[in-house]
């Protein structure tokens, strides 16, 4: 199976748990652009939720497949996120902000009473860190924050190079709040936990991409021949 296909088949796992009258946080990303598409076909037949999206790419997706909207300040708390991750581990720890919208994305699954995360299966990894653990930095003062992330992730026992992400044109990437964004090549983390706590001491840090104790689930597809073998993390 081709990796849309796998997941396709994790987010039709999912869609079943949106119930009638929920307050939805919805994700970004390749997979969380599957869901959205599903998610819309439910709305147009009938289904009555609210969604709060985590960045800008989601807020259009939704609107084009009709699907209601509100803020986080009409909504702050909501029932459950449905979100993609670029790694996750055995004990639901995760790495997300490929698609550079981290920290709208924690703030929306840690307002909410459930997240499950959706992925294909080679986002199960044993230890976290092949996947750059992405840091969203202030531009203000940008190189010595550098420094001072450097100086943590070393404090962390971890080792690799820091990279300021850029976009299409060469530009130093900006996230919709206008923030840069470090990636940390780091290979493996042996302890999240104290690098989370290390980078949270960094003043120019405002959100890092380990989300730690807050996914409650993940449904994972692998190929199986011709089919998908959907497998669960924790419990739905």
């Amino acid at each position: 199976m081709s990796a849309p296909d796998l997941k396709r088949a994790a987010a039709e796992r999912a869609i079943p748990l949106v119930e009638d009258g929920m307050r939805l946080g919805i994700g970004t990303g390749s997979t969380a652009a599957a869901f959205i598409a599903l998610l819309g076909e439910r709305v147009r037949a009938g289904l009555s939720v609210t969604g709060v999206p985590t960045s800008e790419a989601t807020r259009l997706a939704c609107e084009r497949e009709g699907i209601p909207l509100a803020t986080l300040e009409e909504l702050p708390e909501l029932d459950l996120t449905i979100d993609g991750a670029d790694e996750v581990d055995g004990n639901l720890r995760l790495i997300k902000g490929g698609g550079a919208a981290l920290l709208r994305e924690k703030i929306v699954a840690v307002a909410s009473r459930r997240m499950v995360v959706i992925a294909d299966a080679g986002k199960r990894v044993e230890t976290l860190g092949a996947f750059p653990l992405p840091v969203e930095v202030n531009l203000f003062g940008i190189g010595a924050t550098l420094r001072a992330v450097e100086a943590a992730v070393a404090q962390s026992g971890c080792a690799g190079e820091i990279v300021r992400r850029h976009d299409a044109s060469g530009a130093t990437l900006l996230t919709d709040g206008g923030h840069a964004i470090l990636d940390l090549r780091l290979g493996r983390i042996p302890d999240p936990e104290a690098l989370s706590a290390r980078l949270w001491a960094v003043p120019g840090v405002v959100e890092h991409g380990l989300f730690l104790g807050i996914a409650d689930a993940a449904i994972l597809a692998a190929a199986d021949g011709e089919a998908a073998a959907v497998s669960v993390l924790g419990r739905l």
